[in-house]
């Protein structure tokens, strides 16, 4: 089920994709808010994140992914509503 919102082509509610071509946002997610739909763009475009955690991560990258979680921390908790929310998913 692909949905189409303002000429970009989501995968579903609450998918977020890459958008290569924006010139400051590096996602973009569709979502249902209250009966609307929402686009949300987040994440820095070319900035390196600490991804997913792996195997043998540097204390650096541990530590980056730290202070992250720790400064958004109050709208990471807003959910699926908050671009740091998404951000706290996707990149970190």
């Amino acid at each position: 089920m692909s949905i189409t919102y303002r000429g970009i082509t989501f995968a579903g509610y609450n998918k977020p994709k890459r958008t290569p071509s924006h010139p400051k946002k590096s996602h973009a997610v569709l979502i249902k808010d209250g009966g609307k739909d929402r686009m949300i763009r987040f994440g820095e475009q070319g900035a390196s994140t600490a991804g997913k955690p792996k195997a043998g991560e540097s204390d650096k990258m541990k530590a980056k992914r730290k202070s992250f979680k720790a400064r958004h921390g109050k709208n990471i908790a807003k959910g699926k509503t908050s671009a740091a929310y998404w951000a706290s998913r996707t990149k970190w």
